[in-house]
């Protein structure tokens, strides 16, 4: 008997794709992968169907800003064990610091502005705290994506412990960030000094692309003696926006400020 032929598939609009489980700062699970990017947008006729028109300009930059936002969960700190094993002898001879503070993933950032989407820091998460680092005792993992208007995202990639160098956990989390293949930094690393905070925050710009679509995406980390993290903020106008007039001293603001709502003391 033959089997008929089946209609084509036709995908539907949407906004956000789900997201990608995310690994934090460590590096992903064994195989996994950043999210491709799509070779056609949503509201195209699949494989011989119709065109269906364009779709609005919003849920293309939602789109955009849904796989950027899913890449870059995986994305933060990829590497960065390895990175770390490397460099560990930096800080061989410093003692270990008192465990003082925690991350904790919290239902709103920013003020409220940022809604909790997806916390993974308790099953993608243990990928962190599996990882061996001879600088980091006792990591626990902060991972976490959240949500705010005008389809903007946030994400979290981190984790606290106890940090022997933690200025080399910063940098290296950025620079494993953009291991990934079609990413590259266009703005190169830079310190900032948040007014009020007392840690330096490291922002670079990246820009990815795949499957005929490019995306720019800003990132900042920080790392103290007792947490470290990947924050980066992706917003429509972000995603299309020329990589050097990305405003990353707001950024650092910002992510300064992630970190005073996610640093918690201990007892």
């Amino acid at each position: 008997m033959t089997t008929p032929p089946q209609p084509p598939y036709h995908p539907q609009p949407q906004g956000y794709p789900q997201p990608a489980p995310a690994p934090g700062p460590y590096g992903p699970p064994q195989g996994m992968q950043p999210q491709p990017f799509p070779q056609q947008y949503p509201g195209q006729g699949g494989w011989g169907g119709p065109p269906m028109g364009p779709p609005p300009k919003k849920k293309r930059t939602g789109l955009v800003v849904g796989i950027v936002a899913g890449a870059l969960v995986l994305l933060g700190g990829l590497g960065y064990g390895v990175y770390a094993l490397l460099d560990a002898a930096s800080g061989a001879s410093r003692p270990f610091p008192e465990a003082k503070y925690s991350l904790t993933v919290q239902k709103t950032l920013l003020d409220g502005e940022y809604k909790l989407l997806s916390d993974v820091s308790k099953t993608e998460g243990k990928e962190v705290e599996d990882t061996y680092d001879p600088s980091v005792r006792d990591a626990k993992a902060a991972i976490a994506q959240y949500q705010g208007a005008s389809e903007s995202v946030l994400v979290v990639s981190g984790f606290h412990g106890r940090l022997k160098d933690p200025e080399n956990t910063r940098k290296q989390i950025l620079k494993g960030a953009v291991t990934d293949k079609g990413t590259t930094v266009v703005v190169r690393p830079k310190d900032f000094k948040p007014a009020g905070s007392d840690t330096t925050v490291t922002c670079q710009v990246a820009r990815t692309k795949d499957g005929g679509m490019e995306s720019t995406f800003p990132m900042c980390a920080w790392g103290d003696d007792n947490t470290a993290s990947f924050v980066a903020i992706i917003t429509p106008e972000i995603a299309r926006q020329n990589p050097k007039e990305v405003d990353l001293a707001k950024l650092a603001d910002q992510t300064a400020k992630v970190r005073d709502e996610m640093r918690t003391p201990i007892g």
